[in-house]
């Protein structure tokens, strides 16, 4: 249990390194890895159905650090992912969407979710939905110059 948690935390850096070095399309098939290996993981959700209960392997508990871990994880691999996808060619703007909602289900007030949320909710014509994103992201954005732009 530890080292898949431990795997997907090293190919998670690995895929944000990849992101600085302008590496995206290398960057998203580790974020993608990185998911691989919490698949399962997650409380609540077994493996594989069991016919019979209390038979068949079970996924040992997790702790309460570990559960963190997993969705802290989970979650910056998806906004990593959408990233991503907003810089490859052809941009998947139902997968960007899809991503970053998945990260708003945990953390609403993530203003890079916002925001990629709503750059796919405009591309995908759905006007209304993009400007109450994009409103929310502007109200969340960290001070600076635009961080809602670069890896998670």
């Amino acid at each position: 249990m530890e080292a898949r948690l431990q795997e997907a935390r090293l190919l998670k850096e690995q895929g944000n390194q990849r992101y600085r070095e302008g590496r995206f399309r290398a960057a998203a098939g580790r974020y993608h890895r990185a998911l691989l290996q919490l698949r399962g993981l997650e409380p609540g959700l077994a493996p594989t159905p069991v016919p019979v209960p209390d038979l068949g392997q079970r996924a040992p508990a997790l702790t309460p650090a570990q559960e963190d871990a997993l969705r802290a994880t989970q979650t910056a691999c998806y906004n990593n992912l959408a990233a991503c996808l907003l810089q490859m060619e052809p941009v998947n703007y139902e997968r960007v969407r899809e991503y970053s909602q998945k990260v708003l289900r945990r953390q609403p007030d993530n203003a890079k979710a916002l925001y990629r949320a709503g750059v796919a909710s405009f591309h995908l014509q759905d006007y209304e939905q993009a400007q109450r994103h994009l409103l929310a992201a502007v109200h969340r954005q960290p001070t600076g110059p635009c961080a809602c732009q670069g890896s998670a």
